[in-house]
């Protein structure tokens, strides 16, 4: 079963979870037949396993896709046709991205995969684009060795306020490891959390 079918199946529960909450909620109720016509259909990117998504808050059909060792994928028609954006850049390995809320044009990717495996692509840290994924640029959190990125969190109202999830290696403790801050859009990252023993 490919990735795709894979993440499918495990959102399946999810997607019964919020129906659930919805009926509870007092929402209109469909006929559970209706849903029987639903099927899922494969939109891309094609050929890696995706580590990271990311939309635009209000845009339905512009989206953001990171690939293990493939690069920042693009689409702006709901998945009909996905551009690369990120092939410019030394990295490949994307492991977090993040739209900021109060401005699309600032897109964020933490680059590495988090995943623990037998085998995993690595990066050099974080980039920010304040065009929409036209141009990159490297800000930083890579100094500390090679990184793997697993959460970005952009401030829903100030871009310039990001948290970043970092694993770094995956074996022992490091000061790449933990959640760093920016409040000035990544000229500066401070670490909010790196008490090793709670890594």
């Amino acid at each position: 079963m490919n990735t795709v079918l894979r993440t499918t199946w495990r959102l399946l529960p999810l997607v019964a979870a919020i129906l659930a909450l919805a009926s509870a909620s007092g929402a209109q109720q469909i006929a559970p037949e209706a849903y029987q016509q639903l099927r899922y259909r494969h939109i891309g990117p094609v050929g890696n396993r995706l580590a990271a998504v990311a939309g635009v808050a209000g845009d339905p059909l512009t989206y953001y896709a990171g690939a293990a060792s493939g690069g920042i994928w693009k689409t702006s028609d709901g998945g009909e046709f996905w551009e690369p954006v990120f092939d410019d850049q030394t990295d490949h390995s994307v492991g977090a991205l993040a739209v900021a809320p109060s401005d699309p044009s600032i897109v964020w990717a933490g680059t590495g995969e988090p995943h623990i495996r037998s085998n995993v692509s690595l990066g050099t840290g974080v980039y920010k684009s304040t065009d929409a994924g036209r141009t990159w640029r490297h800000m930083g959190l890579g100094e500390g060795g090679p990184t793997r990125m697993s959460r970005i969190v952009v401030h829903p109202h100030d871009p310039g306020i990001v948290y970043v999830g970092a694993l770094g290696h995956a074996h022992g403790p490091q000061q790449a490891r933990g959640v760093f801050r920016t409040t000035d859009g990544g000229e500066f990252w401070e670490p909010v959390f790196d008490d090793q023993t709670d890594h």
